[in-house]
């Protein structure tokens, strides 16, 4: 029997899409620029960093166009910044329900009172009589 030694690969629950820095991308640039007057060199060259042409493409279009600047630009839509009168607004909120929690609070306790003063005896003068402050 011929012993065959098994060859372990690791594979990622969830590929990820690779991601290619500056740097990177200028060196395989530079690389592939040298092959060019060799035959199948790129090919060889784009096997071995586990790419395609349309990398080499769409990365020479970008250092033609100026984008290879330091700081990728980030995907996605673009954050506006956010509107003072929204936090005003919230802090606003925020302290009528701090307000109406405490005005219910003092319902209750003034409920409770009145229930006390009754099965006390203790009458209670009339809201409406009293004078206002």
């Amino acid at each position: 029997m011929m012993n065959v030694m098994a060859k372990t690969t690791e594979v990622s629950a969830k590929a990820r899409r690779r991601r290619f820095s500056v740097a990177e991308k200028t060196r395989i640039l530079r690389e592939a620029d040298a092959c060019a007057g060799q035959a199948g060199a790129v090919t060889a060259l784009l096997r071995r960093e586990g790419l395609y042409s349309s990398h080499l493409t769409a990365w020479r279009r970008q250092r033609e166009l100026g984008q290879f600047g330091p700081t990728p630009r980030k995907r996605g839509p673009v954050a506006t910044p956010p509107d003072p009168r929204d936090k005003q607004i919230s802090e606003l909120q925020r302290t009528v329900r701090t307000l109406e929690a405490r005005a219910d609070r003092a319902e209750r306790i003034i409920e409770l009172q009145k229930k006390v003063s009754e099965l006390l005896g203790i009458p209670l003068p009339d809201p409406e009589s009293e004078p206002r402050r």
